[in-house]
């Protein structure tokens, strides 16, 4: 079995773990989605994503179970802004090839306020190549196919972050948590939920002038 096909299990079992988040209003609407109370249409989404791949398009099914329709949608892309846990949920129709731990598409891309310390850059980097730090908005994201593998990859770049683990010591874990998942449907703490607290204050760093 692959991580595509434990994904799209792991997605039925994370539904309902968070409520549906504040809306936002987008700036305008792509031409044949509509704007409800500032979200998009579901029926007009639905549609939108007929043609997409099947593993985005049940991304996106997944995601709108869980937060209601997006804030935003295109014919690439639906975006969810403060939805759960998250500071944005991206669901994307082009799918990234990805082998770690197994292969897998990368569609769905979720972020967070996080400050990661400039030193662990390369540690994060060599953990997993679709976990995203970037310093000057002070985000960290992750990119999978489903919610439960991105919680699970956050909340190992966060250890990764502190040095509560080295890269192979949560390589190993991300790896066995999976394993554990496919093989007898047991769903690592990590997998579920932000395991650590959100950063209170604000993450961005601009830098320094030199001239």
């Amino acid at each position: 079995m692959t991580i595509r096909m434990s994904c799209f299990v792991l997605g039925a079992l994370t539904i309902g773990a968070a409520g549906l988040s504040g809306c936002t209003t987008a700036a305008s609407s792509p031409a044949g989605v509509s704007q409800m109370g500032g979200r998009m249409d579901m029926a007009s989404v639905q549609r939108l994503v007929a043609g997409w791949p099947e593993a985005s398009r049940m991304a996106a099914m997944d995601m709108m179970r869980k937060y209601g329709p997006p804030q935003e949608a295109t014919a690439s892309m639906l975006m969810w802004m403060n939805n759960g846990p998250w500071k944005w949920t991206k669901v994307s129709r082009e799918t990234i090839p990805h082998n770690f731990p197994m292969p897998h598409p990368d569609l769905l891309e979720q972020a967070i306020d996080y400050q990661v310390p400039l030193d662990r850059y390369d540690d994060l980097a060599r953990y997993d190549g679709s976990v995203i730090a970037e310093r000057t908005k002070g985000q960290l994201s992750a990119r999978c196919d489903k919610e439960g593998a991105n919680f699970l990859a956050i909340n190992l770049a966060h250890d990764v972050a502190t040095g509560r683990r080295t890269v192979e010591q949560a390589r190993s874990y991300y790896a066995a948590a999976m394993q554990r998942f496919m093989s007898s449907n047991q769903m690592d703490p990590y997998m579920q939920r932000i395991q650590f607290p959100m950063p209170s204050s604000n993450s961005r760093d601009p830098d320094r002038a030199v001239m």
